[in-house]
């Protein structure tokens, strides 16, 4: 008898500009049959990202947040919009707003995000820039699962990049987000195949996965 084939997932993709990450977990998607992105939402008006996204065949929206009077009116809107989508994962992929419980409660254990440094290493913002006046030897990037505490998130994988004697920020940047789009399309492949779950703010793998993805300056 041949195996089960396995459920399809639907992913919900939040964004704020370009979506770099967006794209690279796309352009993953699109080469499995279990992986379904069912949105692509920013909270800015006229996102590249999002013309990327529709060029791809992929329903976008627009849900701005200078519309609304509050953050937590904002997110009240954004949580209703995402479960219309009916998500099993939400993901963050340069999403530049902080989040309320209203928007975060409701996808506990559902919601994950990128953030640039080696959590918890240099949490909020300005992260290259203060990795290299910190004078850190390795710098990278971190998803976890988001909480309503910033940036504090069990963490589900990370990747290193060296940081060198003549990186500025935009160097180190760019070195990063290399590294950035091979963990985040990992974990959401992981996420995919059910791999992995948070239980009691502890990430849990049913098998032997990669965490730590290390980019090839480094021996």
């Amino acid at each position: 008898m041949s195996e089960q084939k396995q459920a399809q997932k639907r992913f919900v993709i939040l964004i704020s500009g370009r979506g770099s990450n967006m794209q690279a977990i796309v352009n993953m998607a699109k080469k499995r049959d279990d992986i379904h992105i069912a949105a692509v939402i920013s909270h800015k008006p006229n996102s590249v990202g999002l013309v990327w996204a529709k060029e791809q065949g992929i329903e976008t929206a627009e849900l701005l947040h200078k519309s609304y009077p509050t953050r937590e009116s904002y997110d009240e809107a954004l949580r209703d919009l995402v479960l219309s989508y009916q998500a099993d994962y939400v993901i963050l992929a340069g999403f530049m707003r902080i989040l309320t419980e209203v928007f975060i409660e409701p996808f506990k254990g559902r919601l994950i995000n990128i953030h640039p440094s080696l959590l918890p290493s240099f949490t909020g913002l300005d992260t290259h820039e203060r990795a290299i006046v910190e004078g850190v030897k390795v710098h990278g990037c971190t998803v976890h699962f988001v909480t309503p505490v910033l940036d504090v998130g069990p963490i589900i994988a990370q990747a290193i990049v060296p940081v060198h004697k003549k990186d500025d920020a935009d160097t180190l940047a760019a070195r990063v987000l290399t590294m950035e789009h091979q963990v985040y399309p990992a974990v959401v492949d992981y996420l995919a195949q059910d791999l992995l779950s948070l239980h009691n703010q502890q990430v849990e793998y049913k098998k032997p996965v990669t965490t730590l993805f290390v980019h090839p300056d480094i021996g």
